[in-house]
């Protein structure tokens, strides 16, 4: 064994067998000296640098068909491990870096499609579906910045049609005249009703006058009997009336009529002594149209029963719609189909050609005459309308608009708009 000398004061001795330069010997064929098989002796490593100690290496194994290793590195030795084997070549003089992996091989190419061969052409573009174009903005609202609101559109039933034609102007006041010699068929109910229909889209110039000559009952179903006037204290005073204008004329005939309760339209009553009818002759009928046409716009007459009458023929006459009111039974589509026979023959086929048909139902449910009446009443007026039945109507007492159902009112709001559609602006 080698002595090296003493360690100097405060520090260990060096290890043993190592060399005097600080470096280890290079070792065989450039690897490290594996330990001894029987492990190292008292738990130690031995001189791992001793030539005795060192084990022959063990011959290197040659993977089967492995690429070829790159030759081994030369050992290190003090010399190349000084500083200035640690700078850099140059780029020109560095040699091309060698992998110890084999190359990868080639992405295999891919036969082409043999229907391929010729030249390639591209596929052509599907054809572009244009977008749906926007429902266009009027410059006004687009200007002014308005905002859109989206609403439901809910399904129309021809109300909104049939408001519109009752709203507009009439070009000059309208008699409407609800007529059959047959009674309970609803023509009073017809008078009230149109007026208050007509009344409830307009909202004033309505008027149902009761110009029956045997004590006709629509003062008493239709209107508030804030008094007992009728078209008998009407007469006594005409004269006084008709000289009247603008205001004075509207508060001065107002003292002879009464108001429905919502206001809709007003009432003419007649009267209930039987005998007075003998004062409706033609010029007064002619008269009292004449001034409640100054006053109102549309004036709905609701006719008595004789044809023969002079009262009831002035009102054919002076009116401008004709409408006739009956219910589906034979008797009453009847005396309807009679009178319009008997206006043919006076010379008032127009009025007949131009007339509406009201068919009421008097009672729910399915009626069989009525598809019968509606084809053979539309091959002699203009046209024909049907209103259903409403348990409102049923007690005879009366008559409120309000009380009726949805679809009565919306039934009555079509005929209506039939009624003065000729006559609409």
């Amino acid at each position: 064994m080698r002595d090296f000398g003493a360690a100097p004061s405060g520090y260990a001795s060096p290890a043993r067998d190592y060399p005097a330069n600080g470096y280890p010997p290079p070792a065989a064929n450039g690897y490290a000296a594996p330990p001894p098989a029987g492990g190292f002796a008292n738990g130690y490593a031995g001189g791992a640098y001793a030539p005795a100690a060192q084990p022959p290496p063990a011959p290197p194994v040659v993977p089967q068909a492995a690429a070829p290793v790159a030759p081994p590195a030369p050992p290190m030795t003090p010399q190349s491990l000084a500083p200035q084997s640690l700078a850099p070549q140059p780029l020109a003089q560095q040699p091309p870096a060698t992998s110890a992996y084999p190359p990868a091989p080639a992405a295999p190419a891919y036969p082409r499609n043999p229907a391929a061969q010729g030249p390639v052409v591209p596929p052509q573009a599907a054809p572009r579906i244009p977008a749906p174009q926007p429902a266009p903005i009027s410059p006004a609202a687009s200007a002014a910045g308005a905002r859109i609101e989206w609403r439901q559109t809910r399904n129309d039933d021809g109300s909104d049609r049939a408001a519109s034609v009752l709203r507009r102007k009439l070009g000059k006041p309208r008699v409407l005249a609800f007529a059959n010699p047959k009674g309970g068929v609803h023509k009073t109910t017809a008078t009230v009703l149109a007026a208050a229909t007509i009344g409830s889209v307009r909202g004033r110039g309505v008027l149902a006058w009761d110009d029956n000559e045997l004590r006709g009952t629509l003062g008493l179903r239709a209107g508030s009997a804030r008094h007992a006037r009728t078209i008998k204290h009407l007469l006594a005073d005409l004269m006084r009336i008709e000289n009247l204008h603008g205001d004075a004329l509207l508060q001065e005939l107002d003292a002879y009529l009464r108001h429905a309760s919502d206001g809709s339209y007003d009432v003419l009553a007649g009267e209930e002594n039987p005998r007075f009818a003998q004062r409706l002759d033609q010029g007064t009928v002619r008269r009292v149209t004449d001034l409640l046409r100054r006053t109102h716009d549309v004036i709905c007459v609701d006719t008595g029963n004789n044809v023969e009458s002079v009262n009831w023929q002035t009102v054919m006459r002076t009116a401008d719609q004709l409408v006739i009111t009956t219910v589906p039974r034979e008797d009453a589509a009847f005396t309807a189909d009679w009178m319009l026979d008997v206006l043919e023959e006076s010379g008032m086929g127009d009025m007949v050609a131009n007339a509406v048909t009201l068919i009421s139902c008097p009672s729910p449910g399915h009626l069989p005459l009525l598809e019968d009446f509606k084809k053979h009443f539309a091959t002699r007026t203009r046209a024909v309308a049907v209103v259903p039945y409403d348990p409102a109507l049923e007690v005879g007492s009366s008559i409120e608009y309000g009380d009726l159902q949805a679809e009565t009112r919306q039934a009555w709001l079509r005929a209506a708009s039939t009624m003065l559609e000729p006559f609409a602006e």
